[in-house]
């Protein structure tokens, strides 16, 4: 960087330089720049990835990650103007980068006391290519499974496993955890490399702008290239109803820490495929149709993954501390994920996961207000909605074994009498919605589910 000095407040331009491909070594190499500043280059790497059968597909495909990539970057100096210095992205393409950037990075805007409406435009090329369609590959009946470690992708895997499908599972980076836990499934797995570019981590220790980025929207990308890489015709994530709904609602603007796993982005990327990459592509979340609340009951049902699964996010930082168990059992994915199971687990198998009984802390009960949203924002962190938590805890208040313990006595006690009684029944929760892009060979998956 010898030469250039960073000034965030300064920044006019963010760059999309250039975007390859190299079949030889099976690495995309992705490349961004501020102004006339050094070249901040990520690499993405697809081991053992055969010689593209699809060229024209692939290149639409990097393109694309390129594009949502670079969200990564951008955020550090927010400048006002985008340029785009390979293919110009057409009218759609275009749309969806101003809403992976506006509402990708809305808590991250919040959080840094910026507002991004109306200042980020994303250019596009005049002509409108309205109506088309991308031509069909003929792609092999496989399905690419994004896997992270917890409950939600192995409830996905296991659905597809009765369904006789054939599948592997894919995460992007690197990490021990996941990668014990797709072992542990038996099924055939792939471990993309991604390596941000080292120029951003010495950006953020010159001042530059930091926080919460769309990671889902980045990896679907990846994910994408990969499955026209490998032939794969399904790429498959794990993300549920409560995604869609907003974090925090303040000011005009509604902040989602999940927008990247809401359906309004899988809707709109799964469109953007059809239309400009492969037609026979399929792009979607197989739990859309659920509640968390749905989901750990069924994931309560498979026993094999109780020892072995994590969702508790400290496991995944880039940076920092690792916690030395599965669950550090102080964060909000921790208290969630603990509160959902209880009404589906045996309480002693339950707490001999997280080694510990989190409804018993009275420290903790600011933590679980927030879940619930009782004189508090919900957490800004992949949990379900409030009253998914608030049908939870009514649930143990009437049990025998979990009424006793410090959070669902108090909740009992000075919270559920303030609350509509119409409003904790857990069985609405349970079923189905109707709310999903899934393909139709799995319009039936849900039947067993609705029964239950």
């Amino acid at each position: 960087m010898s030469g250039w000095t960073f000034r965030r407040d300064g920044i006019g331009t963010f760059r999309f330089v250039s975007a390859t491909y190299d079949a030889a070594t099976g690495q995309a190499r992705l490349e961004y720049a501020f102004d006339d500043g050094p070249s901040m280059v990520e690499t993405i790497r697809f081991p053992g990835a055969p010689a593209p059968a699809h060229p024209q597909a692939v290149e639409k495909a990097l393109q694309l990650l390129h594009l949502i990539a670079g969200v990564s970057y951008f955020k550090a100096a927010v400048p006002a103007r985008i340029v785009v210095e390979t293919a110009v992205p057409d009218a759609a393409t275009a749309a969806l980068l101003d809403a992976v950037y506006v509402e990708g990075l809305a808590e991250f805007a919040w959080r840094n006391g910026l507002d991004l409406r109306g200042r980020i435009a994303f250019p596009r090329t005049v002509a409108e290519d309205a109506g088309t369609t991308a031509p069909a590959l003929a792609l092999p009946r496989r399905s690419l499974v994004a896997i992270g470690g917890g409950k939600d992708s192995l409830v996905s895997v296991e659905m597809l496993r009765a369904l006789g499908e054939d599948m592997t599972l894919t995460w992007v980076g690197e990490s021990p955890l996941i990668a014990a836990v797709a072992a542990h499934t038996g099924l055939p797995t792939l471990n993309i490399g991604r390596a941000l570019s080292p120029v951003l981590f010495e950006l953020n220790r010159q001042g530059a702008w930091n926080g919460h980025i769309p990671v889902t929207a980045i990896n679907s990308a990846i994910l994408l290239l990969a499955a026209l890489l490998y032939g794969f015709d399904s790429v498959v994530f794990s993300n549920e109803q409560s995604a869609s709904a907003a974090t925090l609602e303040a000011e005009g603007r509604v902040v989602n820490h999940q927008w990247s796993k809401g359906f309004a982005f899988e809707r709109a990327l799964a469109s953007l495929v059809h239309a400009r990459i492969a037609a026979d592509l399929d792009y979607f979340s197989l739990l859309r149709p659920l509640s968390e609340l749905a989901v750990t009951r069924e994931f309560a049902r498979h026993s094999q993954y109780h020892q072995h699964f994590s969702s508790c996010n400290r496991n995944f930082r880039i940076l920092g501390a690792k916690p030395r168990e599965r669950w550090c059992g102080a964060c909000p994915k921790c208290h969630f994920v603990f509160l959902a199971l209880a009404p589906f687990m045996a309480k002693p198998a339950l707490v001999a996961i997280f080694g510990r009984n989190l409804l018993d802390d009275p420290e903790l009960a600011g933590d679980f207000d927030a879940l619930i949203e009782w004189q508090a924002h919900k957490p800004f962190e992949c949990v379900g909605e409030a009253a998914e938590s608030r049908a939870a805890l009514a649930a143990l208040a009437g049990r025998a074994e979990w009424k006793e313990d410090a959070l669902v006595r108090r909740f009992a006690a000075e919270i559920l009498p303030q609350l509509p009684p119409g409003s904790l029944d857990m069985a609405p929760l349970l079923r189905p919605g109707t709310d999903h892009a899934l393909p139709s060979r799995y319009q039936g998956l849900f039947d067993a589910i609705q029964r239950a």
